[in-house]
């Protein structure tokens, strides 16, 4: 079992910066990587970025690429996203799960998810 907790997000200003954390306990070898999700209201949920937790390859979506950095503490068992250059159209729930591979970006594909983040951008 994979219990994960997020935290971190807030409220922020276009063009600002959060950094949200996802601490993972009772990580089995089954979960390799730790992805971000995100939703926003009356929309499906998002993959935004993961990373594997052996060998810190890295997937992101495309419209996060330059602003956006995921990165993986493996003493801490501890997942960062950093979010740079904020913008309105990021303001969703963001949610960290725990799957097999970091190439993964389909929610069915993940096992275990935190409780969720706010994070919200004004313009």
């Amino acid at each position: 079992q994979v219990r994960l907790v997020d935290s971190g997000g807030g409220l922020v200003q276009a063009g600002g910066s959060l950094r949200l954390s996802c601490a993972a306990s009772g990580r089995t070898f089954r979960s390799d990587a730790m992805g971000w999700f995100r939703q926003a209201p009356g929309k499906e949920r998002e993959f935004v970025a993961a990373i594997s937790w052996s060998y810190g390859n890295t997937n992101y979506l495309d419209s996060v690429k330059g602003r956006f950095t995921i990165s993986r503490d493996n003493a801490k068992n501890t997942v960062y996203l950093q979010m740079n250059s904020l913008k309105p159209e990021d303001t969703a729930v963001y949610l960290c799960a725990a799957g097999r591979s970091y190439q993964y970006k389909r929610r069915y594909e993940y096992d275990y998810w935190g409780q969720g983040t706010q994070v919200t951008v004004s313009s």
